[in-house]
């Protein structure tokens, strides 16, 4: 126990400021960290997107290149496509064309 008269747990004592910020640290260890940007990215993502269980279900629709096209096919036509293709039909016969050719692994 101090006896000059001072308080232990003034200010001016550098314990007192220590044990201080030991326990104002230990109290900030306990809460949880919320990301605010995270919540409002997903906010305004939903805003943008809208609800998706509303949205009705897209049935596959039936390709529109044929099986039999070919590379040669498509290149050495200058007519336009009857109908505009998916992207993801255009890539997977692409990819298929060079896995066939041995250029895509």
């Amino acid at each position: 126990m101090e006896t000059n008269g001072r308080n232990p747990n003034s200010p001016e004592n550098p314990s007192a400021r220590v044990s201080n910020n030991a326990s104002e640290e230990q109290s900030t260890s306990n809460e949880v960290f919320v990301n605010h940007a995270e919540i409002s990215w997903h906010e305004m993502r939903r805003q943008w997107v809208g609800d998706q269980s509303k949205r009705p279900k897209r049935m596959p629709r039936e390709p529109i290149m044929s099986w039999t096209t070919t590379y040669e096919d498509l290149l050495c036509s200058t007519e336009p496509f009857q109908q505009p293709i998916p992207l993801a039909e255009m890539v997977d016969f692409l990819v298929d064309i060079w896995q066939e050719e041995g250029l895509y692994d």
